[in-house]
């Protein structure tokens, strides 16, 4: 009696517990949540995108830098920005929560792009400016460059913490189980995307105009104001919040599934291999019998060799030792996915070094148009964002309805051919690329000036096939990601994705370093004059272009058998 009084009391406990988070959460989240969600994004992404678009000319002008070694610290910096946001998902899924993360990510980045207002600022805190760029001998002391790496630092520490965090909270203000729930969350990704786009836009013109023809101050003082802003609404809607406590994270998980494999490698195949299911919806814990001729590696992580191993709750004593079968498929999730994932790191080599290069190529040209008005060098990462745009509306809303009317049904590019094709946009990028460059160094030194006549337009056609490079092919890839993954997984698919945008970053930079470092024995480094017109651009861009023919024969021989398609009713061609 005594038993079943205590089982019922504490199931009415737990469902008191539960009408009453039921209840907190009706008072919280939903839009009057998401729209200082929505505020703090706007105003972040305004001020980190003013300076990842200008960056290389801010260095350039400012601090006397270029070379390598101003390639290098982009690359570094870049690469940073995209790898952190992992280690920042796991401190968010294990330890802080979402909130928390989103709140110091957005304070490290509003101090770090205050530092870098105050490098524009007081002069002390840059070299002289050389009044000769092609023959420049100020470069900056060691003191100003660690003051400028505090700077970017701090702002990867942010991106780190805010990249991984802000749509999943968003999409946490939504009960997804519920039909209102799922159709609310589509619109937040709606909205989401139409603030990013717009922000993109006002930091990719206007802070970007005023900071390359108007001043650098007021240019630095804008983004930092809206970081302030971006953290002063982010903390005034903290009431409105539904903040999800940490559960652990699915990284930490997979190496746990990789340590435990290795420690029970020698398990082998046989009759009545018990398997660790874990933990079940109520709380209790089950284990699998099953007969296997062969067991995989990863599966021997799951594999119970002995009773000790679980508790008296039937609960794994040891998770580095014992792991559950949902922890092992989470592993084999993403390994299945490597083979592509690899494609999309050669690509974004090439749309990298067009953010960096492409901009140094700008500076180096001739930018004048009417009377005197300056296009601004950082304004060429539009090009390839409008070409994005402009593609992906002329394909879903006239390409698709025209196949529709023709064929009867609404055929889509498969994944596998729009990877190909983006592939093959690239390569055509840096043929173009170098070409150009030729050119431009060609007129540049015939003319016996560090600015080239060639004017600034004829940049647009490598801008353009690296917008479509990216249309085609970065799109694919990362709805590729998102598909594969189960739905309890797909802010992993997210972190993937940059994650191949870091080791791309980091791969060029160690590519840069070593043909700077073989050319230059030669007698003539090919990358690593400040000045343009002296080095050999066009070899680099040539090397790029080689990589992508590689990789295109990569894609096309092995990763995409890794590519499954749709179904017959929901295909595509």
């Amino acid at each position: 009696m005594d038993i079943e009084s205590s089982t019922s009391s504490l199931s009415q406990s737990i469902h008191q517990e539960s009408r009453n988070q039921a209840l907190f959460n009706k008072q919280r989240g939903g839009w009057r949540a998401i729209k200082y969600i929505i505020a703090n994004e706007s105003f972040e992404k305004l001020a980190s995108m003013s300076l990842i678009g200008n960056l290389s000319v801010y260095l350039t002008t400012k601090y006397n830098l270029g070379g390598v070694f101003l390639v290098n610290i982009v690359n570094i910096w870049f690469g940073s920005c995209n790898f952190l946001s992992i280690p920042g998902a796991f401190v968010s899924d294990a330890y802080l929560g979402r909130f928390w993360t989103l709140l110091l990510g957005s304070i490290s980045s509003f101090l770090g792009m205050g530092i870098m207002a105050l490098t524009a600022a007081i002069p002390r805190l840059r070299p002289e400016a050389c009044k000769d760029p092609s023959n420049c001998s100020n470069p900056p002391a060691d003191w100003q460059l660690a003051v400028l790496f505090a700077s970017l630092g701090l702002l990867a520490i942010g991106a780190g913490g805010i990249r991984p965090c802000n749509i999943a909270f968003g999409a946490d203000q939504f009960d997804t189980n519920t039909k209102k729930g799922k159709a609310q969350l589509e619109t937040f990704f709606n909205w989401w995307y139409f603030s990013f786009t717009v922000a993109l836009l006002i930091a990719l013109t206007g802070v970007v105009y005023i900071q390359t023809n108007i001043s650098w101050v007021i240019g630095f003082v804008i983004p930092t104001a809206c970081l302030a802003f971006s953290v002063t609404t982010f903390v005034i809607g903290q009431h409105t919040y539904i903040c999800a406590k940490p559960k652990g994270s699915v990284f930490a998980d997979m190496v746990k599934v990789v340590a435990a494999a290795c420690k029970k490698r020698k398990v082998k195949s046989g009759e009545g291999v018990t398997f660790y299911l874990g933990p079940s919806n109520d709380g209790s814990s089950t284990t699998l019998v099953q007969n296997r001729q062969r067991i995989r590696f990863l599966d021997k992580a799951s594999v119970i060799t002995d009773p000790n191993e679980l508790n008296e709750e039937g609960k794994a004593k040891n998770n580095w030792r014992l792991c559950s079968v949902n922890q092992v498929k989470n592993l084999k999730c993403v390994t299945a996915i490597l083979p592509v994932w690899v494609t999309g790191i050669a690509c974004f080599m090439l749309t990298d070094q067009q953010n960096i290069y492409g901009i140094l190529q700008a500076i180096q040209m001739e930018k004048t148009f009417g009377h005197n008005f300056q296009v601004p060098a950082g304004w060429m990462n539009l090009v390839s964002m409008i070409t994005l745009a402009v593609w992906i509306s002329l394909y879903e809303c006239v390409i698709l309805p025209i196949a529709k009317r023709t064929t009867g049904r609404k055929q889509r590019l498969t994944t596998k051919q729009r990877i190909q094709i983006g592939i093959v946009m690239g390569i055509a990028c840096m043929v173009v690329a170098g070409v150009l460059e030729k050119e431009r160094r060609s007129a540049a030194l015939k003319n016996g000036s560090f600015v080239s006549p060639v004017s600034i337009v004829m940049l647009l056609p490598q801008f353009v096939l690296a917008g479509l490079t990216e249309a085609f092919s970065a799109v694919a890839l990362m709805e590729f990601l998102t598909v594969k993954m189960p739905e309890h997984m797909r802010a992993i698919a997210g972190a993937i994705f940059f994650l191949s945008s870091s080791i791309a970053s980091y791969i060029c930079t160690l590519l840069i370093n070593v043909i700077d470092a073989v050319t230059r024995k030669g007698g003539r480094s090919w990358l690593g004059d400040k000045d343009l017109n002296k080095n050999r651009l066009e070899n680099y861009f040539f090397i790029i272009g080689g990589i992508q023919v590689l990789n295109l024969l990569y894609f096309r021989f092995f990763a995409s058998r890794f590519v499954t398609e749709k179904n017959k009713d929901n295909r595509d061609f």
